[in-house]
């Protein structure tokens, strides 16, 4: 009784039951595919990294004695399509059963679902064993409710998991320190470098080059610098708690020109790769916090909490309910194309130069900027959410459909018409100027409405209001800004109106 066991790209979890104990009947089947680097156009570092990191896991398999069947993207035997794979591997090695781990992608569930269909021996699949959740639990916990606030689900998810609990009472009294997350900053402390890793991965950027697989984005071949093994994703999650979780949440939703990643942990990939699991990186944030009391207030703890048990399952129990139709939705109806300074980061914006040059040169934007500069400006533009899931989830080297699609087409671009968001999350160029330095050197005057340097963001701001009033005009937590725009003056706003047209049909010039 021979099993083949398929372990894809994002199931890097070596503590997965199945490693307990080596077996000699059983073959564990890992491949490099392009029908995974071209179900859409990839961030160059992204590929290296799932590339890099699926290597050094099945070294590390090997190691302890199992049976790894590697395919990489160069290999001239590699098909490069799971189910032929699948099917020769069955054939060449006499397989009696062949088992799975749940994908977290709808597209490769179904996939799945359909090759072992297929197949004539005996199929099982199994739980990744990372999530705190199952796939159907936010969904049980709504049951009967209309809205889905994400807050309910956090309170819920902190008794259960009893994570900063005082007995049956939030640590310090209150459950969320979102108010207190919002600092600009000015330099109020020295940011520390960040973690360095500094790996060559010349010879790897090389096969995938030779393989003609497309992608974009910026490398530095030679210090490639994210964690791509365990070992390195702990020391990661330590350098955070020692060195920036105790200004984490002060400057949560902060931008700075001259630091790309503030007080972020940048732990995302290494937990959606399963490197590490969400309870295992909650679990050492929360106790560094409980031995560091008198440096470290509740506040920075319970914000990066609230990302992870909160949000990071929050998201994803969206995803499961609402797929496939989920993917399609274009509630407020917009249709542009994106401008090609998205690929290049040549805008006179300053906010949009920094943050999308930041995400092509790092494969990374931390939240606000993925969400109140790029997302809220490709929403106020009225892009179709279909090109802006396309960017996020091939630019950033975290971006797995089944997170990135929810913070996108729902939290970013309203798109699913309010079923994760309350409110679309747009703003002028007030709120880019409160949080952060983008505007101080910029080619634009945040104050500007008209003129030829008035800020795009004010005009698009008030055009986008207009446009979408009838959409939003039952919405409660759009009301005070809707009076605004009925209260203005119909002139102020038909020049408004034209400057907004002229933006958007000219993108490129601005």
């Amino acid at each position: 009784m021979k099993t083949l066991r398929l372990l894809l790209g994002d199931q890097l979890n070596s503590h997965h039951s199945w490693f307990k104990e080596v077996d000699t009947n059983i073959i564990y089947l890992m491949a490099e595919m392009r029908q995974e680097t071209d179900y859409v156009k990839h961030h160059i570092q992204k590929v290296v990294a799932f590339f890099l990191s699926m290597r050094n896991f099945a070294e590390e398999l090997q190691s302890k004695g199992h049976d790894v069947i590697y395919f990489t993207i160069s290999d001239e035997t590699n098909l490069h399509d799971l189910g032929k794979i699948i099917s020769k591997c069955i054939e060449k090695h006499q397989i009696t059963n062949f088992e799975y781990q749940l994908p977290d992608e709808y597209r490769l569930d179904e996939q799945l679902k359909q090759i072992g269909s297929n197949l004539k021996i005996e199929t099982k699949v199994f739980d990744t064993e990372h999530f705190y959740t199952s796939r159907t639990e936010l969904t049980e916990f709504f049951e009967g409710k209309k809205l889905l606030l994400m807050e309910n689900f956090y309170r819920m998810m902190r008794k259960k998991h009893e994570i900063l609990m005082q007995g049956s009472q939030p640590e310090g009294n209150q459950w969320n320190y979102d108010k207190d997350n919002r600092l600009k900053y000015k330099g109020q402390v020295p940011v520390p470098n960040a973690i360095v890793f500094k790996k060559n991965v010349e010879e790897l950027l090389a096969e995938i080059e030779k393989a003609n697989v497309k992608t974009f984005g910026n490398i530095d071949a030679s210090k490639f610098n994210w964690p791509t093994s365990r070992k390195e994703c702990f020391e990661q999650l330590d350098f955070f708690c020692k060195n920036l979780l105790q200004h984490f949440g002060d400057y949560e939703d902060a931008s700075h020109t001259d630091e790309k990643f503030l007080f972020h942990s940048r732990l995302s990939f290494a937990m959606n790769s399963k490197m590490l699991s969400p309870k295992e990186v909650n679990d050492k944030v929360v106790n560094y916090y409980y031995v560091n009391k008198d440096d470290i207030t509740i506040s920075q703890v319970e914000g990066f909490v609230r990302q992870i048990l909160g949000w990071r399952e929050y998201v994803r129990g969206i995803y499961w309910k609402e797929m496939p139709k989920y993917s399609k939705m274009n509630a407020l109806e917009n249709h542009n194309k994106l401008p090609d300074f998205y690929w290049t980061g040549k805008t006179k914006m300053n906010c949009m130069q920094k943050a999308i040059s930041q995400s092509l040169d790092e494969a990374y934007a931390h939240h606000i900027q993925r969400l109140m500069i790029i997302g809220n400006f490709s929403l106020l533009t009225q892009m179709h959410p279909d090109e802006v899931d396309a960017w996020y989830l091939g630019v950033y080297i975290d971006a797995i459909e089944w997170v990135e699609l929810p913070n996108t087409r729902g939290m970013s671009q309203y798109a699913d018409g309010g079923i994760l968001a309350t409110k679309p999350y747009v703003s002028s160029g007030n709120y880019i100027q409160k949080m952060s330095n983008y505007c101080d050197k910029c080619h634009y005057k945040v104050k500007d409405k008209f003129g030829e340097k008035a800020c795009p963001f004010n005009t698009l701001y008030w055009n986008f209001l207009d446009d979408k009033k009838q959409y939003f005009a039952n919405n409660q937590r759009m009301g005070m800004m809707l009076n605004l725009l009925n209260k203005m003056n119909p002139e102020e706003l038909a020049k408004i109106k034209e400057k907004a047209k002229h933006i958007i049909e000219n993108l490129e010039q601005y």
